[in-house]
């Protein structure tokens, strides 16, 4: 793995640097970047996808703002361009210009990292268990008395951090001790220079071929993490992944974890992958100077996070799990692994790819009924209808599939709505897919 930092571009007061996309990355890029001088451009393809106080600021600010369908024009005499995380970069690439003139494309992680003061970073990427893994991290620091951003992927973008500590920590936010940012394949695909202290590559599944052209781009993708890193920095790595790290021979140390010593047993944590989450974060937290005390106290305070694996309510001896964060056939494997009691399994949306039929094993005896929604019945019937001694059955939407969850569950059971799939047939996110099922299960009789 080689590290390209000859492409990397300085960014000038006056140069012009197109933004793609009017999400809350975008919207920080946009901000970062006026602040450094240069001309910005926000490209957003929906008329109604900028937020008032937004265009309010970019009116003052003098930044321009263009909707509707992008076009190579949009693109001309660009120094960079900072697309956005869910806009695949071998897409973008024929709009822009080619040549030794072309515009340098990087994510807006990339963008606010080289703006950073030396503050180490703690980054986190894998198919599943970032999110948890991270705040795990930052539970760890604070728990040793270290001030912490967390930010990333999980929600606040690294460009908001650089602009707070410019203004003075304005918005309540110092200088960190440390950063602990959870990273996505597609920031990674934008991302050149990027150098944490500590990576962690937590696992890797089949996920997100939608966006990926096939599994060799989505690993490449990942690995791209550890590319900069060097002899003192700190690879992290599940212990499956071995043979994918052979084959790369990152520069870094390099530590591989599992859940197998139970090191931190005192968890409101399920499962055995949220063991492993528990060690790859201690292991991560030991590089700056996190005592084992300090993470055992934080380890035991952590709350579940929403979503993934998240008791939702106890009815008439009925445990209800809200795991709509399980958007992949792995995370589904997962989910099941982390119960010792009959489980009624919710699924359904819009199906990602991955092999239903490989959970077979796992799913006899374990799995008493299977209750879908909304789409992909013909996948999830396909590879499991007949095929067991559970149930099936399918509805067209979510509130009528926990009613009948109600009525096949019994004393003992849990009802886990772990979808394997993504929540876009049906709601917005994986959050409102959450909150709906939730709001079902306390409407029940």
């Amino acid at each position: 793995m080689t590290c390209d930092k000859h492409t990397a571009r300085t960014i000038g007061k006056g140069d012009l640097v197109v933004v793609v996309g009017a999400g809350r990355s975008g919207m920080a890029a946009a901000r970062l970047l006026h602040r450094m001088g240069a001309r910005v451009r926000l490209l957003e393809r929906n008329a109604d996808g900028v937020p008032a106080d937004f265009l309010r600021w970019a009116a003052e600010a003098g930044v321009e703002i263009a909707t509707g369908d992008h076009s190579p024009a949009q693109f001309a005499g660009a120094r960079a361009v900072v697309p956005s995380p869910g806009m695949a970069v071998a897409k973008l690439r024929p709009l822009l210009p080619q040549g030794p003139g072309a515009p340098e494309v990087l994510a807006e992680m990339e963008l606010a990292w080289r703006q950073l003061d030396g503050e180490p970073v703690l980054a986190v990427t894998g198919t599943s268990g970032k999110t948890t893994t991270v705040s795990l991290c930052a539970a760890m620091l604070r728990a040793q008395g270290l001030a912490v951003f967390l930010g990333g992927n999980i929600g606040t973008p690294l460009s908001e951090y650089v602009l707070s500590v410019a203004h003075g920590g304005a918005e309540g936010q110092g200088r960190a001790d440390a950063l602990v940012i959870e990273i996505s394949s597609f920031q990674l695909q934008a991302c050149t220079t990027f150098r944490p202290r500590v990576a962690m590559l937590l696992n890797i599944s089949e996920n997100h071929l939608d966006y990926h052209a096939d599994m060799a781009e989505y690993i490449a993708a990942k690995f791209r993490l550890f590319r900069c890193m060097e002899e003192g920095d700190l690879a992290i790595f599940g212990e499956g992944l071995r043979d994918l790290v052979a084959a790369r021979e990152p520069r870094a140390r390099t530590l591989f974890f599992n859940a197998a010593s139970r090191r931190f047993p005192h968890t409101r944590l399920l499962g055995g992958h949220n063991q492993a989450n528990i060690e790859a974060a201690w292991q991560a937290c030991r590089e700056f100077g996190v005592t084992p005390e300090a993470a055992e106290k934080a380890v035991a305070d952590f709350a579940p996070l929403e979503h993934r694996l998240e008791a939702v309510a106890e009815r008439n001896g009925v445990l209800w799990v809200n795991d709509s964060k399980c958007t992949t056939v792995e995370a589904l494997r997962v989910a099941l692994l982390a119960f010792d009691r009959p489980v009624v399994l919710m699924v359904g949306g819009k199906f990602k790819g991955g092999d239903l039929a490989s959970l077979l094993p796992l799913m006899l005896g374990r799995v008493r009924a299977v209750v879908g929604f909304g789409a992909s019945r013909e996948y999830f019937k396909g590879a499991w209808m007949g095929q067991g001694e559970f149930s099936m059955s399918w509805h067209p939407a979510l509130e009528p599939a926990v009613a009948e969850a109600a009525e096949v569950a019994r004393p003992g059971d849990a009802v886990v709505m772990a979808p394997a799939t993504s929540s876009f047939d049906l709601f917005a996110n994986y959050k409102e897919r959450g909150h709906a099922f939730r709001r079902a299960v306390e409407a029940l009789p």
